[in-house]
């Protein structure tokens, strides 16, 4: 990993673009909750969820605010006195399917969050929102060859098919993830930081993408000063609003200018391998993948006698070792080492089931219940 020469220069408007997109979201997250509280948006405990009481959701709002408004401060300023290098890959359309659709999908988040939307209405407005990513020019076009020098390029039609499956899978993985106190937050915050620090590198670019690990950080800064509000025990969740904004933003900043895809799924392989299997699961069980349970990796953890911020601060130095792994490593060793990460946490929780760890009783009683329904978790 090689820094490009102006990096130390960006270090301190990284630091302190990051400062106040914190600032922001920390001010303006009471204020959310006391407006959900009002409406009844309110996440009410049962079998499945892990909360004791009635807390407020729709944080996302909090955080969507911050990191659009900031974003778009710094755009106008850098464009006047150019604090950082604009890279000529990103143009006015790139950054509107940033902001107006991190907008989008924390506005679709919201209207979940209300109205309790069933799945397939999510899933309309996420491919929406994918698509018009697609339209603005958020595509992967290339990746660099994971076992050879060079790069793969992709066809038209697999370069938009590739860029929607992304951005789809992005959004779930931060939504299925999003079980415990702070986790796809604290998650979020240290998949923005890699992706920002990467950007300074070589790795993306001869002259790296500085005005991209600004916006990166920003999103970091956004999520910090929610994350004071959502760490256990939390006095709000991040909720679909959140969910679907921060999947959606990191998915596309991933994307922007040489694609972080390799970076992005080793630092977020927790959420997306749990992803994975927990699909996978429910699919041979003969169930729809949105059938929510207990399955996941952080409800295994809690079986196994974890505390709630035991079970948290784990998975947050899970994803800091990926990290590192994603910043040292390069072409295939990232592949291997997600493969490995894949492969082992699919042999964890099988043998956490084989323990006696398993939910059937639970999803057994929900059913019986009327409680299951087709809905993301």
């Amino acid at each position: 990993m090689t820094f490009v020469g102006d990096a130390g220069s960006t270090v301190p408007i990284l630091v302190v673009a990051l400062l106040i997109a914190a600032a922001v979201s920390f001010v303006l997250t009471p204020i959310v909750r006391r407006r959900a509280v009002r409406l009844g948006v309110v996440d009410r405990p049962n079998h499945r969820r892990i909360n004791t009481r009635p807390v407020p959701r729709a944080g996302g709002i909090a955080v969507a605010f911050a990191f659009i408004a900031v974003a778009l401060v710094v755009t106008v300023v850098n464009d006047r006195i150019h604090l950082v290098r604009t890279p000529a890959f990103l143009d006015a359309r790139q950054l509107v399917a940033l902001l107006a659709g991190g907008a989008a999908a924390a506005v679709i988040g919201a209207l979940d969050d209300y109205f309790d939307l069933r799945a397939r209405w999510q899933l309309l407005g996420q491919f929406a929102l994918a698509f018009g990513a697609v339209v603005l020019g958020i595509v992967v076009t290339v990746v660099n060859n994971p076992f050879g020098r060079g790069s793969i390029p992709f066809t038209e039609p697999f370069a938009i098919g590739f860029t929607v499956l992304w951005i789809l899978g992005m959004i779930n993985s931060v939504n299925f993830i999003d079980g415990l106190d702070g986790l796809s937050s604290g998650i979020a915050v240290i998949a923005a930081i890699t992706l920002g620090v990467i950007s300074l590198t070589t790795a993306t670019a001869q002259v790296g993408q500085p005005f991209v690990a600004v916006l990166c950080f920003i999103l970091a800064g956004a999520l910090l000063g929610f994350l004071r509000w959502n760490f256990h025990p939390a006095t709000i969740f991040t909720g679909t609003s959140g969910t679907m904004f921060v999947g959606y933003t990191l998915a596309v900043l991933s994307v922007m200018g040489t694609a972080k895809v390799a970076v992005a799924l080793l630092v977020l392989g927790v959420p997306i391998i749990d992803t994975f299997w927990i699909i996978v699961r429910r699919v041979l069980a003969g169930r729809s993948p949105f059938t929510p349970d207990r399955g996941h990796i952080h409800h295994r953890l809690l079986d196994l006698g974890l505390t709630h911020r035991q079970t948290v601060l784990l998975i947050y130095a899970i994803c800091i070792a990926l990290a590192i792994l994603s910043l040292v490593l390069s072409g295939a060793n990232q592949v291997y080492a997600f493969v490995g990460v894949l492969v082992g946490t699919g042999l964890v929780l099988l043998l956490l089931a084989w323990g006696g760890f398993t939910d059937e009783a639970l999803e057994a009683e929900s059913y019986a219940n009327g409680e299951g329904r087709d809905t993301p978790d």
